[in-house]
């Protein structure tokens, strides 16, 4: 029987997708469920899995675009399975190539005591143009390098070394071109501004350093990390400011009253944006176990389209990475990302001393035809608050409690 395995629906909005790369070749016998392609859609890269045992017979080429619905392969499965490989055969006797006869080469001139010196009219000059004798050819009698020789000489710009210039040619993925595609139409269909701020991470600090080794234990290996501060900062802020955790929808501005904050994480197919819902309700252990979750399925290439739909606010880290400061660019159709950076120690003024702190710059980027300055620039300094004041703000003033410890 042969079986027509079709482009199954990654998602409801997803009409084809893009063959990444066939993990099995034409003619091979395959297993019920084993991954036979890697398929793109402008979401996320998914496995496809074979529907039944057989011989498996390639309806497409890699690269192409793949209708959902469509065959994608052909499956007979009353093949039998093969009992085992067959011996490759045996390699042709080399026969050895006559050796060509050897070509004649013309003797180099003799050098001479002469050959490379300059003369002394050569030699000021190119002293003055501080060029070295040895990189002059000479045509003077016997190799001599003559005063019309050092008056043509340039200085050295180097040799080239024959080292490779080539190039590659590659299509980008369906995911890469729809994050592109994304990113320009953020540009430029929206009126987008940052305000920047910078935060002392001096009292997170001390929370982490005092707590985080009885929240690991406590929680099963789950780390108190920085994103569960700002994450829980953001939703404060949200509240504070509800205009940035809304979004355009032609004439009309669409409000939320849940906070489902987009997390942006490097995978190994790109950047992923999984998403963690209503985070406004969660505790800090819920914070970093659904972020925890999220951050495996994108690098095990298992996230999915549900990961990434939706999403009411971004936060970005490209401190990992060791950026000082950035503008994020905003995740349509929302209206506000949060970009966070590395953190340094500088000398900042505290009660007219001076004192070293660990300092972070964030940004917030904003659609200023829903955002206006007064609830950008309010939201930042909010979240700037929470987390200079974590205990109160963040903990209720109880972080034992908070933590769940």
């Amino acid at each position: 029987m042969i079986l027509e395995m079709k482009v199954p629906s990654p998602g409801e909005s997803i009409k084809e997708v893009e063959i990444a790369t066939w993990l099995v070749q034409d003619g091979d016998y395959v297993e019920k469920d084993q991954a036979i392609a890697e398929v793109d859609s402008d979401k996320a890269t998914l496995e496809l899995p074979a529907e039944a045992s057989g011989i498996i017979t390639l309806k497409a080429e890699e690269g192409d675009a793949v209708a959902v619905g469509a065959v994608v392969c052909l499956i007979d499965t009353s093949a039998a399975k093969p009992s085992g490989s067959t011996p490759a055969p045996a390699a042709a006797p080399v026969v050895e190539a006559p050796k060509a006869a050897p070509v004649p080469v013309a003797a180099a001139p003799a050098a001479t005591y002469a050959t490379g010196t300059p003369s002394p009219a050569a030699k000021k000059i190119l002293d003055e143009k501080n060029i070295t004798p040895a990189t002059v050819s000479g045509t003077g009698k016997g190799g001599r390098i003559t005063k019309d020789d050092a008056v043509n000489a340039t200085p050295s710009m180097g040799t080239p070394t024959g080292g490779s210039r080539g190039s590659e040619r590659t299509k980008l993925s369906m995911l890469r071109r729809k994050v592109a595609e994304r990113l320009v139409a953020a540009k430029n269909e929206t009126a987008m501004l940052t305000t920047f701020n910078e935060v002392n991470m001096t009292p997170i600090n001390t929370l982490r350093n005092e707590f985080k080794d009885a929240f690991k234990a406590k929680h099963g290996g789950i780390g108190l990390g920085y994103m569960s501060f700002f994450t829980k900062a953001v939703t404060r802020a949200l509240a504070l400011y509800p205009d940035v955790n809304s979004m355009m929808d032609g004439d009309y501005k669409i409000a939320y009253d849940f906070c489902d904050i987009s997390i942006a994480v490097s995978g190994p197919k790109g950047l992923m944006v999984p998403v963690v819902r209503n985070a406004e309700n969660l505790t800090f252990r819920g914070v970093e176990s659904d972020i925890k979750r999220l951050a495996i399925k994108a690098r095990d290439g298992q996230i999915t389209v549900d990961d990434m739909t939706g999403g009411t606010f971004t936060i970005t880290n490209g401190g990992v990475f060791g950026s000082m400061l950035s503008t994020p660019i905003i995740n349509p159709p929302q209206s506000g990302i949060l970009g966070m950076h590395n953190i340094i120690e500088r000398p900042i003024a505290v009660n007219g001393k001076v004192e070293i702190h660990p300092m972070m710059y964030v940004a917030l980027s904003y659609d200023h035809r829903i955002v206006d300055g007064r609830e950008s620039v309010g939201f930042l300094v909010a979240v700037k608050e929470a987390l200079e004041n974590p205990v109160e703000l963040l903990c209720d003033g109880n972080p034992k409690k908070a933590f769940e410890l």
